[in-house]
């Protein structure tokens, strides 16, 4: 076959059909065997160590350790020294470790399967691994698709074939694909296939595929609905053929399977501040015992040969006489002094608090996953978390950026008026039977009576007005326009009909039983305008690439399609070329009205109709009805050939095809002849208005973004209580750049001058100026003066950028929420996307980072599991930077009186199990169960979720009051000890094991004066932990190797021991205890007061009210 020069040149692959060996040969494309693992035996190690040092903190405890390497800064054992990062960096790799060896197994697995691949003129199994670009392979019913493979035919005649792309999309709706009528009705088996298939380079855009065949010198095009993807199903096909364009790696499958990358909660960007004052604070403190050892040196200069740590040689009887001992001089010893401090002093920066962060939140998913009450039984679906690192995030949320349609509405639409030819039809019947005329009831009745027979699966209730118009036996433009009107809903659709296989009907019963079709679209806008013409009586039963076979009142009508132009977000409208048995050609078109209403014929009978149709437009709008608009042109044989023309040049184009598919759509989308409109019922979801005022009490403003009309939008912001009959309208429709400027600059003057809530109404075309020019200002300082914000008509882009307008400027919290792929980007935008398991497919849930069933479920997630999620998580980074904080203070205080040494009166290991054995399970199980309050009465009083707002649980004015107590709570570790021994003869290693059990009571006990709900786990990890830290204390002290060999067991006979852990505790929260008394006296907080609250209603729960004597 020979091919033009500018076939290859260009940036296009070619595959040989059949004829892999030609293909690979001359453009070496990737085999089909995917590798989804990170990491190899060889590589694992290296590799893994390389990206966990990508965390600072791992880098830091490096350094610390390799300090504590080095002879003169051996402050703990080498060996313990390492321990605290081993064992991070071990439990890590071995979690890295096994995630990817179920990956290599997963991978094994899908490499391994077979599917039939033509070989020498038969299909034969094959490994899936071993499948190359260019083979013909066969896939049976049910089969899953190895590779993205062109159809080439498909078990039905016609060449259509189902799948399901729930593993590509999460859509569980059947979709069509067609195998081009050129190859359809082709032999496989042993016959020679051949021919050359022009296609783009691999992109990752699932929904777009360019590409053209040439068989037998005849150039056909291919678009999307001639190609499937690999992870696809194979559903209610016996089988298809296709030919692989993509293998492997560059599958659309595989190049979309990139994880988007994870957000960082606010939170822990706060929380950075604090580990820089942390830092500081051991920089300040190490410095300080720096300057001590350099002073201590200098003032006893004169002695440091008789010390025994600083003498400058051996003496002459030692056991080196003469060598150098361990003196470096005055500068480096203080040097050494500052690193060795830096050793001692190392947990201020704790380590653990990233890892506990993790489980906590780990925790806290499990239980919001689990929460009955966000469990949608309508959809069988739960709550899902699918990003663990922004729970907190839901307490803090000001901002909610809502979708209307599938969000705030059930998306599930019902057929309810229709404007036919000027006239208002509803779909209950307005007139009786006995007001219409013989002949208009004669025509019903037959129609009637076939309807029952055939049992269609409709539950619209038909206007008898307008089905009588339908069967009376006259000619003229109302009929015809009302037969054309139905004929558009059921023809210009991509909706597929699907026949019940288990009943007895073939190909020629269909107007005999009717009864086994059901309908899948892509969108329920759709199917519902399909299913009102079925009611109708314009029955849609069968749908290939070539042709739609409808039943219209019981007559068989076989229309061929010559072409689909697909609705897009730029013409706002679909539309269908179809020729009839007589050979008449005409175009079929529906769209939004914005879009329909301009392209219009301009005569007198098309503009009164078209007069009296908007009116009837604004009428359903204003009653929150979604509304399109439909026209037919008839084409004559001219037009026919020049839009095939155009229509076959921009099909096969490989470059700009969707804009030369646009420019033939404009051909014959113009001069259009008005059919009518029609109006479909979109009902609230349940609970919506009670959740929309219950986020509106606390704090929390909710604007809806839709791409709806803005009477519709209205309508349904009022039936949902988002708009109230109050509030100041300010509406802002632009058609201009200057136009818009003038109308925010009268929107700022009534600002000023109205009283009461404003509610802004804004349309996409204005947007379409304002955002990408220097009105963005104007507009953010309008908006958020204004209690309710509604977005009409927008496009998905549009979305993002008015989140994106909050988030940029603002420090507030966003959160978007929708239900469709137009809302993916506005999700991906805000700092928390909700996805809505609804009608419109999965990916607004894949793009989220949580998803649940009914918007209803948003209340009780911020509310209830936002609050608790924030208020733990806050009173978790403060108690981790305290407990560690109380510990090296601790140790600052004894180094200070012990010349400055660095020395430590704890072990190494009692150090070590301190943040990593010792303390850190009551910290855990607080974080993932405290309660501040019960869900009940967080419910009933919304304006409580204003605390995360006021950042109450987090700020840096806490952080200074826990620093304060910090160190006075080690000056009593510290100073209650020295004087309750300072007359005995006990050693330090005593005191260390009296300080080691006395810090994990002090902070244990610290942590249960803040608990708000205790239940029998916290009571365990409580003092659990303290008679775990008690047995690893007796059993450390029971090693004669260790210098603490038996301290314990002397300590304990003392009354002084107990008594100083006694005193050290009184004296360490005392301070703490009664400043909460007197702040909680005086200044109680909103939680505080509501949980007395709670308390005092429990009393009388159990006690009955109090008796007035």
């Amino acid at each position: 076959m020979q091919l033009d020069s500018n076939l290859v040149n260009d940036n296009s692959r070619l595959i040989y059909i059949n004829n892999p060996q030609r293909t690979n040969e001359e453009y070496e494309f990737t085999g089909n065997e995917i590798t989804t693992s990170k990491y190899t035996i060889i590589n694992f190690l290296p590799k893994n160590l390389f990206i966990q040092f990508h965390r600072v903190a791992y880098v830091y405890f490096l350094i610390i350790a390799a300090l504590n390497q080095l002879p003169p800064l051996a402050v703990f054992g080498r060996t313990v020294s390492l321990f605290p990062l081993l064992f991070v960096l071990t439990v890590t790799a071995i979690k890295d470790g096994y995630e990817d060896w179920r990956r290599h197994r997963s991978d094994r697995n899908e490499n391994n399967k077979e599917s039939l691949v033509l070989q020498i003129g038969k299909f034969q199994p094959k490994r899936w691994k071993d499948i190359r670009v260019g083979e013909v392979v066969k896939i049976c019913a049910d089969e899953a698709i190895p590779c993205d493979i062109v159809l080439l035919g498909t078990s039905d005649p016609s060449g259509v074939a189902y799948i399901q792309t729930m593993n590509l999309d999460g859509e569980s709706n059947l979709k069509t694909r067609y195998a081009r009528q050129e190859t359809s009705l082709m032999r496989f088996e042993g016959d020679s296939i051949s021919g050359v298939i022009r296609c783009e380079q691999p992109k990752r855009n699932i929904y777009e595929f360019t590409a053209n065949m040439e068989l037998n010198s005849q150039k056909v095009s291919l678009s999307q609905s001639n190609i499937i993807l690999r992870g696809c199903h194979v559903k209610n096909t016996e089988w298809v053929v296709g030919v692989v364009v993509y293998a492997g790696q560059e599958t659309k499958a595989m190049l979309n399977s990139a994880v988007s990358p994870s957000k960082r909660s606010r939170l822990e960007q706060a929380m950075n501040k604090e580990t820089i004052w942390l830092s500081v604070f051991l920089f300040v403190l190490c410095v300080v015992v720096a300057i001590g050892m350099c002073l201590w040196l200098t003032r006893h200069r004169e002695q440091i040969d008789t010390l025994p740590f600083y003498r400058k040689s051996y003496l002459v009887k030692g056991k080196f006489p003469g060598k150098p001992y361990k003196y470096y001089g005055i500068p480096m010893e203080t040097f050494f002094a500052f690193l060795s401090s830096i050793i001692v002093f190392q947990i201020m920066i704790p380590i653990s608090l990233y890892i506990t962060m993790e489980l906590v939140r780990l925790g806290q998913s499990y239980f919001m996953i689990e929460d009955k009450h966000m469990y949608d039984s309508s959809t069988n679906s739960r709550f899902q978390c699918r990003s663990l690192n922004i729970n907190e995030d839901l307490g803090q949320i000001r901002y909610v950026f809502s979708d209307k349609t599938g969000t705030l509405t059930e998306n599930k639409m019902e057929f309810r008026r229709a404007s036919v030819y000027g006239k208002d039809y509803h779909n209950t019947p307005v007139v009786s039977d006995t007001n219409l005329d013989t002949e208009t009831t004669d025509a019903i009745k037959p129609a009637a009576s076939s309807r029952t027979e055939k049992k269609q699966k409709s539950d619209i209730t038909t206007d008898s007005r307008l089905m009588g118009l339908l069967h009376k036996d006259v000619d003229g433009n109302e009929k015809i326009s009302a037969h054309d009107f139905f004929l558009t809903l059921a023809a210009c659709n991509t909706v597929i009909p699907i026949l019940n296989r288990s009943t007895s009907m073939g190909p020629t019963d269909i107007d005999q039983d009717l009864e086994g079709i059901d309908y899948q679209g892509e969108s329920p806008d759709e199917q519902a305008l399909v299913a009102a013409a079925c009611a109708y009586g314009y029955v849609l039963f069968e749908r290939t690439s070539g042709h739609i076979s409808l039943n219209v009142n019981g007559e068989k009508l076989r229309l061929d399609v010559l072409g689909l132009h697909e609705f897009d977000s730029i013409r706002k409208r679909m539309s269908v070329v179809i020729r009839f048995p007589n050979n008449d050609v005409k175009v079929l078109v529906k769209g939004a009205d914005t879009s329909m209403l301009t392209i219009l014929s301009k005569d007198l009978q098309n503009d009164d109709i078209t007069l009296i149709t908007e009116r009837h437009l604004i009428e359903y709008s204003s009653e929150g009805l979604r509304t399109l608009v439909l026209a037919v042109r008839d084409l004559t044989n001219e037009e026919v050939q020049k839009w095939q023309s155009m229509y076959e040049d921009a099909t096969t184009s490989l470059v700009d095809r969707s804009i030369k598919l646009r420019e033939t759509a404009s051909f014959i989308e113009s001069n259009l002849r008005l059919l009518g409109a029609t109006g479909i019922e979109d009902k609230l979801q349940e609970g919506v208005p009670e959740t929309i005022e219950c986020l509106r009490q606390a704090g929390i403003k909710v604007w809806v973004l839709t791409g709806d009309k803005q009477e519709t939008a209205i309508s349904i912001a009022l039936s949902c209580k988002l708009l109230t009959p109050d509030m100041h309208r300010i509406i802002v429709n632009g058609t201009s750049a200057s136009e818009c400027k003038m109308l925010l600059s009268e929107a700022k003057v009534q600002k000023l001058t109205k009283c009461g809530p404003l509610a802004l109404i804004i349309d996409g075309n204005s947007l379409v100026y304002i955002l990408e020019r220097d009105l963005e200002s104007e507009l953010f300082d309008l908006a958020t003066s204004c209690k309710v914000v509604l977005c009409c008509r927008v496009a998905p882009l549009q979305k993002a950028g008015i989140v994106d307008l909050i988030k940029s400027r603002t420090d507030d919290m966003t959160l978007a929420i929708g239900d469709g792929a137009n809302d993916v980007s506005m999700i991906q935008m805000a700092d928390v996307g909700v996805g809505i398991c609804g009608q419109e497919g999965r990916q607004a849930v894949m793009a989220s980072d949580f998803a649940m069933g009914q918007f209803r479920f948003l209340k009780r997630l911020l509310l209830v599991h936002g609050h608790w999620n924030y208020q733990r998580m806050g009173y978790l980074v403060l108690y981790n930077f305290y407990r560690n904080a109380v510990f090296v203070f601790m140790l600052f205080w004894y180094i200070l009186c012990a010349a400055f040494s660095t020395t430590s009166a704890l072990t190494d290991w009692s150090s070590v199990f301190y943040s990593v054995i010792y303390t850190s399970v009551p910290t855990i199980v607080v974080g993932v169960l405290d309660k501040d309050l019960s869900h009940k009465t967080l419910l009933q009083y919304p304006k409580l979720y204003e605390a995360g707002h006021r950042n109450e649980s987090y700020n840096s004015y806490l952080f200074w009051i826990m620093m304060a107590d910090t160190i006075w709570q080690s000056l009593a570790l510290f100073c209650v000890p020295r004087f309750a021994f300072n007359e005995s003869t006990i050693d330090i290693w005593s005191i260390g094991s009296l300080w080691t059990v006395a810090v994990v009571i002090l902070v244990n006990i610290h942590l249960a004066m803040d608990i708000q709900r205790w239940v029998l786990y916290t009571h365990i990890s409580i003092w659990g932990s303290v008679l775990i830290t008690y047995a690893c204390v007796v059993v450390l002290d029971s090693i004669p190797v260790f210098p603490n060999y038996g301290t314990i067991y002397e300590l304990a006979k003392q009354p002084t021991y107990w008594l100083s852990i006694w005193l050290i505790i009184v004296v360490a929260l005392l301070p703490r205890f009664i400043i909460k008394a007197v702040h909680r006296m005086f200044w109680a907080s909103d939680i505080q007061i509501a949980r007395e609250f709670e308390i005092l209603r429990k009393r009388r729960f159990f006690y009955g009210p109090r008796r007035s004597s």
